[in-house]
């Protein structure tokens, strides 16, 4: 088992700057990548950026491209999602996500493990 704990979630302007984390535990050697998704009231959950454990390649959405960065820290088990230039239609909860395996699409149902998932809301 995995679990994933994330935080850094928050209020904040809009064009303001926040910091995700995620930190996971248990069998982390079973993770081979991870994933951030989010979800909006009333909507679907969607996939938001993801990495590579072990080699660190990683994936965007197209509406996160050059404002979100996802980055992980293997010693620490943890993963970041750097969110800069924030727009009020970037607020969500925000969840972390590891696969076992690789995925061939980034569909949540590909995901084995999730966190919790922490509130971002970006004010007008």
């Amino acid at each position: 088992q995995v679990q994933l704990v994330e935080s850094g979630g928050g209020l904040v302007q809009a064009g303001g700057s926040l910091r995700l984390s995620c930190a996971a535990s248990g069998r982390t050697s079973s993770i081979y990548g991870m994933s951030w998704f989010r979800q909006a009231p009333g909507k679907e959950r969607e996939f938001v950026a993801g990495i590579s454990w072990s080699g660190g390649s990683t994936v965007y959405a197209d509406f996160v491209k050059g404002r979100f960065t996802i980055s992980r820290d293997n010693p620490k088990n943890t993963m970041y999602l750097q969110m800069n230039s924030l727009k009020p239609e970037d607020t969500a909860v925000y969840y972390c996500a590891a696969a076992t395996q690789r995925v061939r699409s980034h569909r949540p149902a590909n995901y084995r493990y999730w966190g919790q998932g922490t509130q971002v809301t970006v004010s007008s």
